[in-house]
């Protein structure tokens, strides 16, 4: 299905492109000798590259920076978000197989250098050595709160394609809106009297920007959808795993009671105090 969402993202984005080779696409082409468009003086677009050329300005670029970004962003998500990096099975697999040998230290340096879901929250669950271990409340507590930043983390990776998807069509609407005024204050200009096909391939122009802003946010928002599925599949079947690590785990040894004061100390004390009170008149 990724193969799919990629083809199509560039398949999308070289629609432009593939067209103008064919010279297909004709626009404001001159009905005949002698016809307005003839007229207007200065060569006329005729393919949709061609209208792609004379209409770059500071909406197309903006469009076009957005498509290359959208099609870097696509290739980064579809190798940070595969199962192999979130929740690699070597890497439960020799957490569980430490913690049933009991191995802790071999445990707690394994989950700090390795950097994959479950890795992390069994981490967050043992707690410093510094501190000592976590009882089983705080560690589950603290699982929790590592696996919910993890998955944060992971969706924050992918919204840049959701932002970029629905920026397109705004960008490209700005930019047809700008262009409008521009054909229509040249319509001004010459008095009303310019030539319908001037005036059209003008409009034309104004409207490559809408179609830029649809080929940028097509791509971008089917990619983030998938990614997004496959995000939430792959954070749930991680909180299942770190919840099941994290119960493996042993609970934390019971605290000593305070040891009791030295006998002679508390005879001495049990003698001051008397002898205080016999001193009373």
């Amino acid at each position: 299905m990724m193969h799919a969402a990629l083809i199509a993202a560039v398949g999308l984005l070289g629609g432009v492109t593939a067209l103008a080779p064919a010279g297909a696409a004709r626009v404001g082409a001159p009905a005949g000798p002698g016809s307005a468009g003839a007229a207007g003086g200065g060569p006329v677009p005729q393919t949709v590259w061609d209208l792609f050329v004379q209409s770059m300005d500071l909406f197309t670029w903006a469009l076009l920076v957005g498509s290359v970004a959208t099609v870097g962003l696509i290739f980064r998500a579809a190798i940070e978000t595969r199962r192999g990096v979130i929740l690699p099975a070597a890497s439960g697999g020799t957490i569980r197989r430490l913690i049933d040998e009991r191995k802790w230290d071999e445990l707690r340096g394994f989950v700090r250098r390795d950097g994959s879901f479950a890795s992390e929250v069994v981490r967050a669950a043992m707690g410093t050595p510094e501190r000592g271990p976590r009882d089983r409340a705080g560690a589950r507590d603290a699982a929790d709160l590592a696996a919910s930043a993890l998955c944060a983390r992971w969706f924050r990776s992918i919204e840049p394609l959701n932002v970029l998807g629905n920026l397109g069509p705004l960008i490209g609407l700005a930019g047809t809106t700008y262009g409008m005024v521009l054909a229509f204050t040249s319509l001004g200009a010459a008095s009303g009297q310019a030539s319908p096909a001037a005036l059209s391939v003008g409009i034309a122009k104004a409207l490559f920007h809408t179609l830029l802003g649809l080929l940028l946010a097509i791509p971008s928002l089917m990619a983030y959808g998938l990614f997004r599925q496959r995000v939430d599949r792959l954070c749930n079947d991680a909180l299942v795993m770190g919840a099941e690590l994290v119960e493996m785990l042993p609970d934390p040894a019971p605290h000593p009671p305070l040891a009791h004061a030295p006998a002679s100390a508390s005879n001495g004390a049990h003698a001051a105090a008397a002898a205080a009170a016999g001193a009373k008149p």
